[in-house]
C-alpha cells in the first residue's frame, strides 16, 4: 500500500486536503489526550489521507488494537465544533509552548536559523490552536471541526524521525477523511481488496514463491507452480521476439569488474551493486546489468552497415542491492530476471527500431489484458548533470529521437527530470491495474555513450568506420515485478494459458478413478496442465478446494459422466463426456471432452 506521497499544502489547498490536514491535528489531540506522557512529530497530509508520528513512553505503546480508543475520542472532540485558531508568535514563545516536545524545538531551531520556512520566518512561527491542543503549523484547515467528514484511522507503522536510520523510531498513524461516507465506505473497500489481492498473500496461498530467511532478503525462490508462469511468460517473449528478428543468446551471471568500470556501472551505479569477489588475484562483480556482456557479443565479429541493426537478447538475472527496508515479496526484490535486448543500429534506423519496441511493448501489455497504461519520458536532472555521462548536445539528440519516435506511434509521453538512465534519456512504461494503481514496468532507452566506451563499430557503404547507436530495451522490466504485478492485477485468477493448473479432474468417489485417470491421460496428452484430486473428500469440499486455489476449470466425474461416456479400451476423447464448472462458479453442465478440449485450444490461441 502506498502512503509515501505528501500531498502540498498552500492557501489554494482543496477543502478535502484541508479536512484531512484538520483530521490529523484532531488525532493528535485525541492521542495526547489519551497518552499524555506522548511526544508528537508531523502530521501531514498525503495522497489518499493523512499521517502523524509519535513518540510513545514506554508504559504508554499502543498498537493496533487501540485506533478505535483514539479514533472514539476524535469524534468527541470533533463533536464539540472547537475552532482552528491560528496564532503567529515569536521564537522564544513557541520554545516555551513546545518546550517539553523534542521535536518541536528541533523544527523551531531551524527556523530560527534560517533553515526551514514551512512552518514560519525567523523571527515569528505559526501555531494552530484547537480547545488544549496546540501545533507548529502554518495551515490551512478548516474553520471549525464539525467540517471535518467522515474519517477512518487505517493503520500503525514505525517510521524513523525525519526519515533516517540513524534517528529513533516513531510510531506512525495512517488515516483518511473524505467529504461523504459513501466516498469513505468506497476507499476503504478499495483497501480491503488491495489486501486481498497482495501477490504476497496470494504466492502464499497459490504456492507460488518462497523469500527464505535461510537464503537472504530479497532472494525469492520459484515454486514449482510459479515456475509455470515464468515459463510460460518466457516462451512466449521468446517466441514474439524471435518473429521480430531477435537474436537470443545466455551470459555468465560474474564477469571482470573492469567491464563495468568501461561501462560507467562502477563509477555512477555503485551504490547498487554487490562488492566485488577476488578470483585468480582479479577483481569480479555479480551482474547488475546486461549491456556489457550483450557489447561483447557485437564486438565478436566485424560488421558492415548491411549487418545492422542487429537485435540481441536474453533473458537474463541481473543482481542489484536494495535497501533491506525497500524489499517487498516480488515486487522488490535483489535478483532480478530482465526481459532484456540491446539493438545495435545506424543512426537512421533508431526512430523505426524505438517505434517497433513501442508498438512490441503495446502488444505485450494487451496480450496480458493490460489495457490502461502510458509512457513517461525519463530525462536528466538539469540541475544536477555530474550524476550523468555525456554532453548536452549527445542528450538533447537521444531526446529528439525519442520523442519521434513516440510521436509516430501517436503518443504523447509525460516528462518527468531525473529519471534517466545515467547514459541516456528513458522511455518508461507506466500501466494501471485492475484497481486502477500505477506500476512501473518496462523501459526503452537510447543510448550514443555505451558503444563510445566499449569501441563499437561498423563499416559504413562508404568503407569508413562509424559507432553504431544502442537501444536498450525491457517491455516488462523485470518478470519477478511483473509476476507480482499480473498476481494483484488477475487477483491470483490467472487467464488460462498462464495458470500453472489449467484443469482439476475430481472423481466424486472412488468408483470413477479409473475415468478421471483415462480423463487425465488425454488432456495431459494434448499438453494441459492438469491434476487430478484424489483425497476423500465430498464434492463440495473438492470444488471448495480447487476454487481457492484459484484454477479456471473443475472436470466432475461420476454416475452421469460414465453413463453417457462410450467405454473403450482405446478411449478417445470423442466418446468421453463430463460435467465442467468454472472457478468463477458457472456449471458449463455435461459438455463432450473433445469439445471442451477445442474450446480450451482456443482461449489459450487467443490468450484470453
Amino acid at each position: 500500500m502506498m502512503y509515501n506521497k505528501l500531498m502540498p499544502v498552500s492557501n489554494s489547498t482543496s477543502l478535502l486536503e484541508k479536512m484531512r490536514h484538520s483530521c490529523a491535528h484532531l488525532m493528535a489531540a485525541a492521542t495526547l489526550e489519551l497518552f499524555p506522557k506522548t511526544k508528537f512529530a508531523i502530521g501531514p497530509t498525503i495522497e489518499d489521507g493523512f499521517y502523524y508520528d509519535f513518540d510513545f513512553s514506554e508504559n504508554e505503546k499502543i498498537n493496533e488494537k487501540d485506533l478505535p480508543l483514539i479514533e472514539k475520542k476524535m469524534q468527541e472532540l470533533k463533536n464539540k465544533d472547537l475552532v482552528f485558531h491560528q496564532e503567529w508568535i515569536n521564537i522564544e514563545d513557541a520554545k516555551k509552548i513546545f518546550k517539553d516536545q523534542p521535536y518541536k524545538l528541533e523544527i523551531i531551531d531551524e527556523i530560527e536559523q534560517g533553515k526551514r520556512s514551512a512552518f514560519g520566518r525567523k523571527d515569528k512561527v505559526s501555531i494552530y490552536r484547537l480547545d488544549n491542543f496546540v501545533d507548529l503549523c502554518i495551515g490551512p484547515h478548516v474553520t471549525n471541526t464539525k467540517e471535518i467528514g467522515p474519517f477512518k484511522l487505517l493503520s500503525i507503522a514505525g517510521a524513523y524521525w525525519r526519515g533516517e536510520e540513524k534517528n529513533k523510531m516513531l510510531t506512525r498513524i495512517y488515516g483518511t477523511c473524505f467529504s461523504r461516507k459513501e466516498e469513505l465506505d468506497k476507499y476503504l473497500w478499495r483497501l480491503e481488496e488491495i489486501k486481498k489481492r497482495d501477490h504476497r498473500r496470494l504466492g502464499r496461498q497459490l504456492e507460488l514463491f518462497i523469500v527464505p530467511v535461510e537464503v537472504g532478503p530479497g532472494l525469492l525462490i520459484w515454486l514449482p507452480k510459479g515456475a509455470v508462469i515464468r515459463r510460460e511468460i518466457e516462451k512466449f517473449i521468446i517466441e514474439e521476439q524471435t518473429k521480430r528478428g531477435y537474436s537470443h543468446v545466455y551470459s555468465p551471471h560474474v564477469g571482470r569488474k573492469s567491464l563495468w568500470v568501461t561501462s560507467g556501472h562502477w563509477d555512477l551505479y555503485r551504490d547498487k551493486m554487490y562488492a566485488p569477489m577476488t578470483i585468480d588475484g582479479e577483481e569480479y562483480l555479480v551482474k547488475p546489468m546486461n549491456c556489457p556482456m550483450h557489447m561483447m557479443v557485437y564486438k565478436s565479429k566485424p560488421h558492415s552497415y548491411k549487418d545492422l541493426p542487429i537485435r540481441i537478447a536474453e533473458i537474463a538475472t541481473v543482481y542489484r542491492y536494495e535497501q533491506t527496508g525497500e524489499l517487498a515479496g516480488m515486487l522488490r526484490v535483489r535478483h532480478i530476471t530482465q526481459d532484456d535486448a540491446h539493438i545495435f543500429c545506424r543512426k537512421d534506423q533508431v526512430v523505426n527500431e524505438f517505434v517497433n519496441v513501442v508498438k512490441f511493448i503495446i502488444f505485450l501489455l494487451k496480450s496480458f489484458q493490460i489495457n490502461d497504461f502510458y509512457f513517461q519520458l525519463s530525462v536528466r536532472d538539469p540541475k544536477n548533470k555530474k550524476k550523468y555521462l555525456g554532453d548536452d548536445k549527445i542528450w538533447q539528440e537521444a531526446e529528439r529521437e525519442i520523442e519521434e519516435a513516440v510521436k509516430a506511434v501517436g503518443l504523447v509521453p509525460k516528462r518527468k527530470e531525473g529519471e534517466a538512465a545515467f547514459y541516456g534519456p528513458k522511455l518508461d512504461v507506466m500501466v494501471k491495474d485492475a484497481l486502477g494503481r500505477e506500476w512501473q514496468s518496462g523501459t526503452v532507452q537510447i543510448d550514443f555513450m555505451l558503444p563510445e566506451r566499449f569501441n563499437l563499430e561498423y563499416v559504413n557503404e562508404k568503407g569508413q568506420i562509424e559507432r553504431p547507436v544502442l537501444i536498450h530495451r525491457a517491455p516488462l522490466g523485470s518478470l519477478e515485478r511483473w509476476v507480482g504485478l499480473l498476481t494483484e492485477h488477475y487477483a491470483g485468477a490467472f487467464p488460462l494459458w498462464l495458470s500453472p493448473i489449467q484443469i482439476e479432474i475430481i472423481p466424486i468417489s472412488d468408483n470413477h478413478h479409473e475415468l478421471a485417470q483415462k480423463v487425465y491421460n488425454i488432456l495431459t496428452a494434448q499438453n494441459f496442465r492438469a491434476e487430478i484430486n484424489q483425497e476423500s473428500k465430498t464434492i463440495g469440499y473438492k470444488i471448495r478446494q480447487s476454487t481457492l486455489q484459484k484454477i479456471p476449470y473443475m472436470v466432475i466425474i461420476g454416475d452421469k459422466e460414465i453413463a453417457k461416456s462410450k467405454l473403450s479400451e482405446n478411449l478417445s476423447a470423442k466418446e468421453v463426456f463430463v460435467s465442467v464448472r468454472t472457478r468463477e462458479g458457472k456449471d458449463l453442465g455435461l459438455i463432450n471432452l473433445q469439445e471442451f478440449i477445442e474450446s480450451l485450444k482456443s482461449q489459450i490461441e487467443k490468450r484470453e
